[in-house]
């Protein structure tokens, strides 16, 4: 720091997966907000696992904080411990800081955190100090997100340069979590879990019967089942998944989030022969209405050969005149 056992259950073990979606056996640490998420690949090559142990533990301490911003910022500073630059093991750098998350003495004073319980506040000793900056993001009001998580990292040093890099070098430790209209769309089709297939089945308020062969049954087709997600979080969709393939967005496959919609098609280069579409819910899967005779589901789309073959593209719903409900 440069400055101062019954479907029911079943379901309900779901929906409180989607709010830990990803974070898999780490502290779901800041998942409230749109940058938390489980750790990538790249976080867990990068960070070592005591640093990713304590930046997930630290960021509890401070409701809505990211914890891989509070990484970021480990990285940013002294490379999570590993720097041999003046100040990081002893000592102060010209500035006055010292530590693997750079404090200035002062500063120290006011946030520091014995936080291994060793009775010692010590800057030097990642233990404390991670919490520590986690007590003093949370004191520029981190915790509250958007525009304050900016202002907060931009307290820890004072340059808008760095606010950028902190949240550039976040991006790269956390897979995203469903927020905002995606985790609506995600939840509401969660909702719907057993729900029978039903050929033209289903639509903006919920299950209906179909026609044709779901003409005798009450239920989803995949189109009805993501226009329905989609009306609860505030968007209309077109009925049909050819239609819905061209609203919204098209998202890069990896840059894929929650509540995006997937879509497959005959031919995937032709998106007119798309006849399939899911909803993504994190981890390479996806909830969607497969066919007649099977149920409403969450399945494996990374992986799954005859969902590669077909897969076509991705969109990401967004609200405008047209599509509000």
């Amino acid at each position: 720091m440069k400055a101062a056992a019954t479907a029911c259950a079943a379901t309900l073990a779901l929906l409180t997966g989607l709010l830990v979606l990803a974070a898999g056996h780490d502290s779901a640490a800041g998942t409230g907000s749109d940058l938390a998420g489980a750790p990538t690949a790249e976080a867990r090559r990068d960070i070592p696992p005591a640093y990713l142990r304590w930046y997930l533990d630290a960021a509890q301490t401070c409701p809505g904080l990211p914890w891989n911003v509070l990484a970021a910022i480990g990285k940013v500073e002294s490379d999570h411990g590993r720097s041999t630059s003046p100040g990081v093991h002893s000592g102060e750098n010209s500035a006055g800081a010292g530590g693997p998350m750079q404090f200035l003495a002062a500063t120290w004073a006011a946030y520091g955190v014995d936080g291994d319980h060793d009775g010692r506040k010590d800057r030097y000793n990642p233990a404390d100090a991670i919490p520590g900056a986690a007590r003093y993001l949370c004191a520029n009001h981190a915790g509250q997100g958007g525009v304050q998580l900016r202002r907060a990292i931009w307290h820890y040093n004072h340059a808008d340069w760095y606010v950028r890099k902190v949240l550039t070098q976040a991006a790269r430790y956390a897979a995203p979590t469903a927020t905002g209209r995606g985790a609506i769309a995600v939840k509401a089709a969660l909702r719907w879990l057993g729900t029978p297939y039903s050929w033209g089945g289903g639509g903006p308020t919920g299950p209906t019967y179909g026609t044709a062969q779901g003409a005798g049954t009450k239920g989803f087709d995949c189109s009805g089942l993501t226009q329905y997600a989609w009306a609860q979080a505030g968007i209309r969709l077109p009925r049909v998944a050819a239609d819905q393939y061209n609203t919204g967005i098209h998202i890069p496959r990896a840059q894929l989030q929650p509540g995006d919609l997937l879509f497959f098609a005959t031919n995937p280069t032709n998106p007119a022969t798309i006849h399939h579409v899911a909803i993504y819910y994190g981890s390479g899967r996806m909830i969607h209405a497969p066919h007649t005779g099977d149920v409403v589901r969450i399945a494996q789309f990374t992986g799954n050969p005859y969902r590669e073959r077909q897969y076509t593209g991705a969109t990401r719903p967004t609200a405008s005149r047209s599509t509000q409900t």
